[in-house]
């Protein structure tokens, strides 16, 4: 898979807590989602767990086309 990004995720990914977020955890996300939801917009919400980062929980938000990634972040908010 190769993966796409919008320039709002390149932009949010330079951020010093987002910039740990490596590209294989959210190709994980996108091939494994633990849990997945499709906002009323038509963007997709994927969520799993990462083991290198202790279990913590990444979502990332594809658009539309459920290939571009828009957004990646670790999620405090979501129990899988």
């Amino acid at each position: 898979m190769h993966l796409k990004f919008t320039m709002y995720f390149k932009q949010m990914h330079q951020r010093p807590d987002r910039s740990i977020i490596r590209l294989e955890w959210i190709k994980y996300v996108i091939e494994n989602p633990q849990k997945e939801l499709i906002q009323q917009d038509g963007r997709i919400r994927r969520w799993a767990k990462i083991d290198e980062m202790e279990g913590r929980i990444l979502r990332v938000i594809l658009l539309q086309d459920g290939e571009t990634v828009h957004n990646a972040f670790f999620d405090r908010n979501i129990k899988l």
